[in-house]
């Protein structure tokens, strides 16, 4: 009897200090400006953004992200293909060590396909990340909108030699 209350005593303290240790990455990231954008009508899909500040001296990566707006979450990126952007599904977004990674459009970023609902303006959209160890850190972001996202750039893009 003492035998297997000494096991089960040594199972339990080595699943918490594991469990200590899968809520290590999810707190050294500092999450800043996260949004997703708002679905035109007919679109298939959204996508989200934000600023990660790792704040450890390991590099952190995000292996997934999860949330119950759309059908499909998924890691993307845009690569240049003979002169053509096209999105592509990554398996990780890397976090260096003590730096920061910055999901926005034309690069990295994570896309909900198939919203259930319409994704607007005035919204807030949950999204959990999953970190390489297991951990997971929640992240609430505004919806902006995407016509006004595109005035914006285009206005600075035709602003500069007018003045």
């Amino acid at each position: 009897m003492k035998k297997t209350l000494i096991a089960l005593s040594l199972a339990a303290t080595s699943t918490l200090a594991s469990m200590n240790l899968l809520a290590a990455q999810a707190d050294h990231i500092n999450i800043e400006n996260p949004f997703a954008r708002e679905v035109p009508p007919g679109a298939p899909a959204s996508a989200s953004f934000m600023t990660l500040k790792n704040n450890s001296d390991e590099q952190i990566d995000i292996v997934a992200a999860h949330s119950d707006v759309a059908k499909v979450i998924e890691l993307h990126t845009h690569t240049n293909d003979n002169g053509v952007m096209r999105m592509r599904k990554i398996p990780q977004i890397e976090i260096p060590a003590n730096g920061t990674t910055e999901l926005k459009p034309g690069g990295l970023h994570i896309m909900l396909i198939g919203p259930h609902n319409p994704i607007k303006v005035g919204q807030t959209v949950t999204v959990e990340l999953e970190f390489k160890d297991g951990s997971r850190k929640t992240v609430d972001m505004p919806v902006k909108s995407f016509k006004k996202m595109m005035m914006n750039h285009q206005g600075m893009q035709h602003g500069h030699g007018m003045h």
